[in-house]
């Protein structure tokens, strides 16, 4: 059984997007394919939480490979999404400038199929920040209203 949501889905206003794709490039490094947010629509700096999307598309690199004919994106590319989720939220109110990268991931389950067409609404709570260099994240991922995905990430500003 799935965890309880960090945020109720039915109440993100999927047409109010706090920040735009270009915006999230001014924030986060990852750049071309390794683009993994559209944009970002909940950023609520007191209870920790953030919310983002990610418009899935049939001519993505991934799409004729993985898998022929029946396309499904990747789950390391879910755990990326979730991750630059995390980054943007943390880099965007630190005064400390830098590169979110990956000090871990746990906990991980896939919970569904994401595909082309399909918009993956993901979620991250802060768990902890220790000083301003190690963050714990707890991170879901939603398509129709349906956890697809789940995990913990831990960054560490570079």
């Amino acid at each position: 059984m799935p965890p309880e949501a960090i945020l109720d889905i039915t109440k993100i206003d999927q047409s109010k997007i706090v920040a735009t794709k270009e915006q999230i490039a001014q924030v986060n490094p990852q750049r071309f394919e390794f683009e993994q947010l559209d944009g970002i629509l909940v950023m609520d700096r007191e209870n920790q939480v953030v919310a983002g999307f990610r418009d899935l598309k049939p001519d993505e690199f991934w799409v004729r490979g993985h898998i022929p004919g029946r396309p499904l994106f990747p789950g390391v590319l879910m755990i990326e999404c979730a991750a630059q989720l995390v980054s943007y939220f943390i880099l965007s109110q630190q005064t400390v400038h830098g590169f979110l990268g990956f000090g871990g991931v746990t906990d991980v389950k896939f919970r569904g199929q994401v595909k082309p067409g399909d918009r993956l609404i993901m979620m991250g709570k802060m768990l902890e920040m220790r000083g301003k260099r190690r963050c714990v994240c707890q991170t879901q991922g939603f398509v129709d209203g349906q956890m697809v995905f789940e995990g913990v990430i831990t960054g560490m500003i570079l």
